[in-house]
């Protein structure tokens, strides 16, 4: 067995499967986790866009953008954290980039990101809401 496959088969007995739902860079999320603070621990929810996913297995990552008070705060969450209460997807993004790193030299309107309009969803909701 050589070193790669010993470092997959490491990798998989450790990973923990979370249940987050899809999503991918240009969406806006929220995150919910976890902070221990002395004996006390509390939820807190960083609410923002996703700029970019990397990585595979254990190390997979993702960075999450905010503007706070008109300062672009950004944090990366590992997608293996047990701290991770939950990920909510508030809206999808239409970008055609992977890295949106453009991001950061953009403000105001101009640092906008469209939204997906997903036709399946949203004419299944409104002939629901016609037939009652």
């Amino acid at each position: 067995m050589n070193e790669q496959t010993a470092i997959k088969i490491v990798h998989e007995a450790l990973l923990t499967k979370p249940e987050f739902p899809a999503f991918k860079a240009g969406d806006t999320i929220v995150v919910t986790y976890r902070i221990r603070e002395g004996e006390k621990t509390r939820e807190q929810d960083f609410r923002g866009d996703v700029i970019q996913i990397k990585g595979h297995g254990l190390t997979r990552t993702f960075t999450v953008r905010k503007i706070s008070h008109g300062v672009g705060v950004e944090r990366i969450f590992a997608f293996s954290n047990p701290n991770i209460a939950e990920i909510k997807v508030i809206k999808r993004g239409r970008v055609r980039r992977a890295r949106l790193y453009y991001l950061r030299n953009l403000v105001g309107k101009k640092a906008r990101i469209k939204e997906l309009k997903s036709f399946g969803t949203s004419n299944a909701a409104s002939s629901a809401s016609n037939e009652e």
